[in-house]
């Protein structure tokens, strides 16, 4: 079963490297892994992606909580949540190509961020589906290479 857990932690050096280290120290796969800073400094949030059984899923959380640095963890999994993604992908594209990359870029409601003499960067956001989506339509076209940014989750509002 796929879980998505947001966990709030302190903003303070060696919190990724606990949460990671503690995940694979007990062989847990992680699917996605991000970090990014809240509106208030002294906290980041987190968003894991783990594939497994409720009971694992139990433990892992349990696991996490007893890390002084975690504020609080919460499974978004069955609960209503938004899940996002961002991905820069770069497509080998001469001028005879061009417009049917950006016309499919605009289809997936993306927008290039670079054009050179040989080549386009896109940018995407939504979820993962729709990035595998959007790769998937790409391949009439040479991908250069794709970044993914992994997930980013918060529970839908009341």
């Amino acid at each position: 079963m796929r879980n998505v857990i947001s966990i709030w932690v302190q903003n303070v050096p060696g919190v990724l490297s606990h949460v990671a280290g503690l995940l694979a120290s007990r062989a847990y796969n992680v699917d996605s892994l991000t970090v990014g800073a809240t509106d208030d400094k002294r906290f980041s949030r987190m968003t894991i992606v783990v594939d497994c059984e409720p009971d694992v899923m139990r433990q892992i959380e349990l696991q996490l909580q007893k890390l002084v640095t975690v504020v609080k963890t919460t499974n978004l999994a069955g609960t209503p949540h938004v899940e996002r993604e961002l991905a820069l992908i770069s497509v080998e594209a001469d001028y005879a190509h061009r417009s049917g990359i950006i016309e499919l870029t605009q289809i997936f409601r993306g927008f290039v961020v670079d054009v050179s003499e040989n080549s386009i960067l896109v940018e995407v956001t939504g979820s993962g589906d729709k990035i595998d989506a959007f790769l998937k339509a790409l391949k009439p076209y040479k991908v250069i290479s794709a970044t993914r940014s992994g997930c980013i989750a918060a529970p839908r509002g009341k």
